[in-house]
This record gives C-alpha cells, structure tokens and sequence, in this order.
C-alpha cells in the first residue's frame, strides 16, 4: 500500500496559506528537490512526513483523505 499527496488540493491549501513549496519543504525540513518528487508522485511520504504535512497545515488526522490518496 502507498500513500501519495494529492498534488492540486496541497497546493491550494498552501496557496491559501501563501506558502511556497519552497518554504514548505523549509518547514516540513526537507529539500526542495525532495518536496518537488512528492508533489510529482515520483516519491511517497513516510508515515513522520505524514504527520508533519498535516501538522504545518494545521490539520488534524480527521482530513487525513483530504490531503492524500491511498494505492494498493
């Protein structure tokens, strides 16, 4: 099972919160690069990631689908 950020609902979140993915990544403490493949897909976020992305974004683990998808 992988989870995946749902790339166009996190970037009207951060939007909303005039946040750039740059300064996300900067927040979340990871690269830039890293913060581009996720929004790609290329890459999944591990479970801390998870946390962390719902915790900058003050969400609780109630929107967890909100923000990202679940693959088999």
């Amino acid at each position: 099972m992988k989870v995946r950020l749902k790339p166009k609902v996190l970037k009207e979140k951060l939007a909303r919160r005039n946040i750039s993915q740059n300064c996300f990544a900067l927040k979340l403490k990871v690269s830039s690069g890293y913060m581009s493949q996720l929004f790609s897909g290329a890459r999944n976020p591990s479970p801390k990631l998870r946390e962390k992305i719902l915790d900058v974004l003050k969400l609780d683990k109630n929107n967890f689908d909100e923000v990202f998808k679940i693959r088999d």
